[in-house]
């Protein structure tokens, strides 16, 4: 007996030393799989960009549920905005996601009011709030207080029909005050009002995509059938966001277009840079059940950088100034991290936030250090600082041997130190063909220049060496002929 128990002493001793001496648990993967594409438009694997850390629910705020929210926005002063859609109400947090107040109406004129089922809002750098309040047609604007400053109702002006009824969307404001408001059933383009809430015109018109096969079974089709028929009319604008510089950066709801993203200069041109492998649109690769990327909204994240969220497959494509796709993270499901319904995102710091209708809650994501560092070496790209960008391009390598933005990136730097040679080999491998060119062609020039002097020389010494061959050989045959001549 006395043995037995020291057995089991003996060995409760031994898995104690071996849980003590344990390695700690890894953290659980990412509830989604994160991939880019190649050059060869192929789905790849990839790190994890970013990570979901925290879900903020009214419950967990003491307000009580959210329902049906609508949109969200991060104010220059880091305070978060929720709008609570369905409640009719702002939801105010701090950036440690703690309730800050609640905004449920406004005094106007000495009357009480509150919203109808708004629809979007934006938050200026003095916290002047501006809300889509679309139930009641119109823009309403707070100040930091919650204080009535201005509304905007409908344009009534001759280039506007009698019939058509303003129903503000989303909207973003610029520097100066302009708004700029997506607006139901208007197909003419981005809404744009002065700062005194006075219709400027329309931003920005989407181009129409016509189908010729179509247009030609129009022409033999009778009245009746023509009715029935699609009509070639442009889409409309999802959503909107501003840039420092004051371009609009927009996306519309035609998920078969090859540009659902636009930015828009001051004149209303889409001068979106698209120099990347393959269209700017989200997926390029999708199964015909699910169909092509649905963009929803747009967020600038600065230097270059924006993100697009995708309502068809609950995803968060990220793209460079260039229109190079940086990362891909979010998915359809119901774990922490994945998204029921997504309708907007946003940007706190290294944090991104989508919040989610379908579970009534703000989902943030954590960027991870594989973000961080594709991040920053980007917006050194941007920024002209390539040489400062080529150490994290390698870090980034380490983490994913195949980002072919990271050959890209060192390639650009190289070719900016001259080091052209050395620059062929990493736009070699990071398939980007026109850079290569540009390499190859001041290779070339750089070792014409450097060994032209040796070729001439040598090229010289030839020539004369052949003179001087030539010219002895005449004289043996001159020689050989004037002793025959002799010799008879």
């Amino acid at each position: 007996m006395a043995r037995t128990v020291k057995s089991w002493l003996v060995l409760l001793a031994a898995a104690s030393l071996l849980l003590v001496n344990a390695p700690p648990a890894a953290a659980s993967p990412a509830p989604y799989e994160s991939y880019n594409y190649n050059y060869w438009r192929e789905a790849v694997p990839s790190p994890d960009a970013y990570l979901p850390s925290h879900i903020v629910t009214g419950e967990e705020l003491g307000i009580g549920h959210f329902k049906e929210p609508g949109d969200v926005n991060v104010s220059p002063a880091g305070w978060i905005y929720i709008l609570d859609t369905g409640n009719n109400r702002i939801v105010v947090i701090d950036s440690d996601y703690q309730l800050v107040r609640v905004l449920d109406g406004f005094e106007k004129d000495g009357s009480q009011e509150s919203f109808n089922m708004p629809g979007g809002l934006f938050v200026d750098a003095e916290e002047r709030i501006y809300v889509a309040d679309t139930g009641n047609s119109r823009v309403v604007i707070l100040d930091s207080t919650g204080k009535w400053v201005q509304s905007i109702a409908k344009p009534t002006l001759d280039i506007i029909p009698e019939s058509f009824q303003f129903q503000p969307l989303k909207l973003t404001v610029d520097a100066v005050g302009r708004v700029y408001v997506v607006a139901q059933g208007v197909y003419e383009g981005i809404m744009q009002f002065d700062e005194h809430g006075d219709f400027i015109g329309y931003v920005g018109t989407n181009k129409v995509e016509r189908d010729y096969g179509e247009y030609i079974w129009r022409l033999f089709s009778t009245k009746a059938q023509r009715a029935q028929m699609i009509l070639f009319v442009p889409t409309e604008f999802s959503n909107a966001d501003m840039d420092h510089k004051g371009f609009v950066y927009a996306t519309n709801i035609d998920p078969g277009s090859n540009e659902p993203i636009k930015r828009l200069n001051p004149s209303g041109e889409d001068v979106l840079k698209r120099f990347g492998y393959f269209d700017v649109k989200g997926d390029i690769r999708y199964r015909n059940s699910t169909g092509p990327s649905r963009l929803i909204d747009v967020k600038v994240l600065g230097d270059g950088m924006y993100s697009v969220l995708d309502a068809t497959q609950n995803r968060v494509f990220t793209y460079d100034d260039e229109g190079h796709l940086l990362y891909i993270y979010g998915g359809k499901g119901n774990q922490v991290g994945t998204l029921k319904t997504p309708v907007a995102i946003e940007q706190s710091g290294h944090h991104q936030m989508v919040l989610d209708r379908g579970k009534n809650s703000l989902v943030v994501y954590e960027s991870t250090r594989f973000g961080r560092l594709v991040n920053e070496a980007a917006a050194f790209h941007y920024q002209g600082e390539d040489a400062k960008a080529v150490d994290l391009w390698k870090e980034v390598l380490k983490l994913n041997a195949n980002y072919d933005i990271a050959y890209i990136g060192i390639g650009k730097s190289l070719l900016m130190e001259k080091k052209n040679k050395e620059a062929l080999a990493y736009f070699e491998m990071g398939m980007d063909r026109k850079s290569y060119s540009v390499a190859f062609k001041r290779y070339r020039r750089e070792m014409m220049k450097e060994h032209l002097g040796t070729f001439l020389t040598v090229a010289i010494a030839l020539l004369v060496v052949l003179l001087l061959t030539r010219m002895a050989v005449k004289w043996r045959q001159r020689g050989r002929v004037d002793r025959e001549t002799g010799l008879h």
